[in-house]
């Protein structure tokens, strides 16, 4: 009787002893699924080369080639604007006329002294040819005679400067006087302007002088026309540099034919440079910005801890250039064709499973419309 009691109860053990083995199985299975990391859902990109341009960028101001706002030269009254606002005009055109009617009289009283000492002059070298004068008295006449002449080109002179011209050829702005009104001496009067060529000023950093040179292309754009590029030439650079911002003043020409651009006009300039060494480029969603570095996601196959395989990534530190629109390049750290997360970076680590999902991707337009600001 005890035997069988014996048995039951060993019977009994082993069956409660089989029974929790399985269920801790079971439990190491259940908390080894509840730590295992969720696939994160990405997108990719395989890794491409491109050849950019490199270029300086700057912003600028647009200048005439000549361009002046014209004075008076004399006081005066203004009795005469020969031409419209806005006309276009030829080197030495009248603009501007002021009264001359005080100079005119006393030019005319000139002219009868001049002839006078004209007559004077050449009557003493009749009488000193036959001794009848001295040669001081026929000096004097001379002297009478070249007062007269000065006299009276002064006043051709003032006369002259009271006719305001045009110094160039090109178009005149819009007045600042009026009929009747008295202007003084160096009052403004008409501006004017010659539009074709333009300049564009700006400045760029010293650092960056090496590279830059008198004749490299200059690609203009201005907010009066969108995205139109005005191609130019840099056409000076300044021999000094400014000793408070460290930048150096630079010139360049762009041809205006179309008088569409105008001088004061707002402008963002790129000079070309020659064309660098072919690097990968990708979307900008793709880098994830850090203070000790930045890094991409590289996707590659991995082994897990049981040594099953899955798809990971791998976080990959990088050296950044230039970026144009929604691209990026990259100088080191990723080779042409590796497989890079372009969305959802910030949610990644080192070896995390990730399911790609291409079906929607991020913007990668060098050039996108509207452009990024």
């Amino acid at each position: 009787m005890i035997m069988k009691f014996l048995v039951a109860l060993v019977g009994f053990a082993l069956v409660v002893l089989s029974l929790g083995a399985v269920k801790m199985s079971q439990f190491k299975a259940m908390a080894a699924q509840m730590h295992a990391p969720p696939a994160a859902a990405v997108t990719t990109i395989k890794a491409e080369l491109a050849s950019w341009r490199p270029t300086i960028n700057a912003i600028g101001t647009l200048a005439p080639v000549e361009g002046v706002t014209l004075g008076a030269d004399a006081d005066g009254t203004v009795v005469r604007i020969a031409v419209e606002n806005g006309a276009v005009v030829k080197e030495g055109d009248a603009l501007i006329e002021l009264d001359t009617s005080v100079e005119a009289a006393q030019l005319a009283a000139a002219e009868a002294r001049l002839v006078i000492a004209q007559l004077d002059r050449d009557r003493a070298v009749k009488l000193l040819a036959n001794a009848t004068i001295s040669q001081a008295e026929l000096d004097a006449a001379n002297a009478q005679l070249n007062q007269a002449v000065a006299d009276s080109t002064a006043l051709r002179a003032l006369m002259a400067k009271k006719v305001v011209r045009a110094p160039f050829a090109g178009r005149v702005g819009i007045r600042l006087v009026n009929v009747g009104q008295f202007v003084a001496r160096g009052a403004p009067l008409m501006p004017i302007q010659r539009p074709d060529p333009m300049f564009v000023n700006f400045n760029v950093p010293q650092r960056q002088l090496p590279e830059i040179q008198v004749g490299q292309t200059v690609l203009v754009k201005v907010d009066a026309y969108g995205d139109r590029v005005f191609k130019g030439t840099l056409s000076a650079i300044n021999p000094a540099v400014d000793a408070a911002s460290r930048n150096v003043s630079v010139q360049a020409t762009i041809a205006n034919t179309d008088e569409t651009l105008r001088s004061g006009m707002f402008a963002r300039v790129e000079i070309e440079k020659p064309v660098g060494k072919p690097t990968v480029v990708l979307p900008a969603t793709s880098i994830a910005y850090a203070s000790y570095g930045n890094s991409v996601y590289i996707v590659e196959k991995m082994k897990g801890a049981d040594g099953a395989e899955y798809l990971g990534v791998r976080q990959q530190f990088v050296k950044l250039g230039v970026s144009r629109g929604d691209q990026i390049s990259v100088i080191e750290g990723v080779k042409e064709g590796e497989e890079v997360v372009t969305s959802g970076v910030f949610k990644l680590r080192n070896a995390l499973p990730v399911q790609v999902n291409n079906t929607v991707q991020p913007g990668n337009n060098p050039a996108p419309k509207p452009a990024n600001t």
